[in-house]
């Protein structure tokens, strides 16, 4: 049964989580993950039926003290560089390890080597189009092993700034970091835009980036953040601060004004879905499914089976 103060998330009260999704892979990648990474682990799985699309595995897993959520829902849609997560690496051993596994039947972006920003840096998709970035930075401290990292490109290049600091007004614990800009001569991407933008929120760690070159690529649903919620006035809150587009608000999710996903979703809601009664699953999957923004009462009404839900 649901505990009575709602779901104690146990990855150091993670707030935002990436929430990946895959067509049929999520199962797969996340053993895949889960054994090229050092302690690491997949936490829970749930399956869900009789969705939009059909039957849907959800993992979620924890990489070098992270979450992540993966997801097969369907070929609906693609990754692409526009986010892509950097790991940050203490020897260069280390990001040949992860670069020789991430790199099988994968795609390199940029080749493996030496770059004025690393003595040994690569960026490449990997086997399932997942973008990463492995990092050698030496003596400077980790915080956070893995950075999520947006990049402004397409119709969105050169407002990496602008969002960040959108970001910093809307979430709690929000610090901008250390500003990298381009200089003249670095054409196309105009100087002053972002060559690379640290900042912080709710205690997280993330990367913002512009790129004027032609990507022909911008983002997509594959990727997604989860905001976890234990109060309806924070669903309330992070929707209407965030929302920009009411035809992509549906289960949760949201495009904001730069086209970013992300999905405002209570933690009980989470616990809900863990619970091994199928009939319960059934009502609070069919209660959710036609819902935009999450209701926690309704939810719970549909998880005891009242009327009305």
């Amino acid at each position: 049964m649901l505990a009575a103060n709602g779901l104690k998330r146990e990855i150091n009260m993670q707030k935002i989580t990436p929430h990946l999704w895959f067509d049929k892979e999520a199962n797969e990648a996340a053993k895949f993950y889960t054994s090229i990474f050092k302690d690491s682990k997949i936490n829970s799985t749930t399956m869900l039926h009789n969705t939009p699309s059909g039957t849907v595995d959800i993992v979620t897993i924890e990489l070098l003290g992270q979450e992540f959520t993966l997801i097969s829902a369907g070929p609906l849609f693609k990754f692409n560089p526009s986010v892509s997560f950097l790991v940050a690496c203490k020897t260069k051993d280390e990001v040949d390890a992860l670069w020789e596994k991430l790199s099988e039947g994968g795609t390199a972006l940029m080749d493996l080597g030496e770059y004025p920003f690393s003595e040994r840096y690569g960026w490449v998709q990997d086997r399932y189009g997942l973008s990463w970035q492995v990092m050698f930075v030496g003596e400077h401290k980790i915080n956070q092993k893995i950075t999520p990292t947006i990049m402004f490109a397409d119709k969105q290049a050169g407002r990496a700034e602008e969002a960040v600091n959108f970001y910093a007004t809307v979430f709690h614990g929000a610090k901008v970091g250390d500003i990298l800009r381009y200089s003249k001569g670095e054409e196309p991407d105009k100087e002053g835009t972002i060559k690379h933008a640290a900042f912080t929120l709710e205690g997280q760690e993330f990367a913002a980036m512009d790129s004027a070159r032609v990507h022909n690529f911008t983002f997509n649903e594959a990727i997604s953040f989860i905001v976890h919620c234990e109060m309806q006035e924070e669903i309330d809150y992070y929707w209407a601060k965030l929302s920009a587009d009411p035809k992509a608000e549906q289960c949760g999710w949201l495009k904001d004004k730069y086209g970013l996903s992300w999905q405002i979703v209570p933690t009980i809601m989470e616990e809900m879905l863990r619970d091994k009664d199928r009939e319960r699953l059934a009502r609070v999957t069919e209660a959710f499914l036609k819902m935009k923004k999450f209701d926690i009462e309704e939810l719970k009404k549909a998880y005891k089976g009242e009327s009305g839900a």
